[in-house]
């Protein structure tokens, strides 16, 4: 058998297989956080998400809508060096991100079932 047939059996099962996976994974709701930040943010995003009253204040003024925040805690990077993750019963979590193109710093308690969102610091 030619080069070039094996070439064209490899990539016939190949691309075979390929669809195979992909009707088998089309509903899957995967995801891969595998690190550390990832599977933080993924475990508040996760939860049940509460305002403390600082927040609230601030929603109800409407310098921020709870849709942005939600985003904000979706794309935002953990500063481990300023949270506090073996406090306990909760730990607090630091998060960077960015509300309408302003750094923005955002203090997550992060409970077993529950997340407090803290303090908003433009």
């Amino acid at each position: 058998m030619k080069l070039i047939q094996r070439i064209g059996f490899y990539l016939g099962g190949f691309s075979i297989g390929l669809v195979i996976l992909a009707f088998f994974l089309n509903g899957k709701k995967a995801s891969c956080a595998y690190g550390p930040e990832a599977r933080v943010i993924k475990n508040i995003n996760t939860k049940t998400l509460l305002y403390s009253d600082t927040v609230d204040l601030l929603i109800s003024d409407r310098k921020v809508d709870s849709a942005t925040i939600k985003n904000a805690l979706l794309k935002g990077d953990v500063d481990f060096s300023m949270s506090n993750t073996r406090q306990k019963p909760c730990g607090i979590y630091t998060i960077e991100s960015y509300i309408d193109d302003k750094e923005v710093i955002l203090t997550v308690e992060n409970c077993d079932s529950i997340a407090t969102l803290q303090n908003i610091k433009w």
